[in-house]
């Protein structure tokens, strides 16, 4: 019974910490965005097209040049 008063102010205390990092959290924008970072990983086309440009730029130096 002794523990009782011991894990009651623990248990609330512990309860005020959970609820001050999840306020903390939706404020700083942790929830913003859950899809992007998702996608983003999954559409890296970004990368690919710089490089046929870079290619079509040599390419069309090199037609140039001749």
């Amino acid at each position: 019974m002794e523990s009782v008063y011991l894990l009651i102010p623990v248990s609330v205390i512990l309860v005020f910490g959970i609820a001050v990092a999840f306020w903390w959290s939706v404020r700083s924008g942790q929830f913003d965005d859950l899809e992007g970072p998702g996608f983003r990983v999954l559409m890296d086309d970004d990368m690919p097209k710089q490089q046929t440009e870079v290619e079509e730029t040599a390419e069309s130096d090199k037609l140039d040049k001749v």
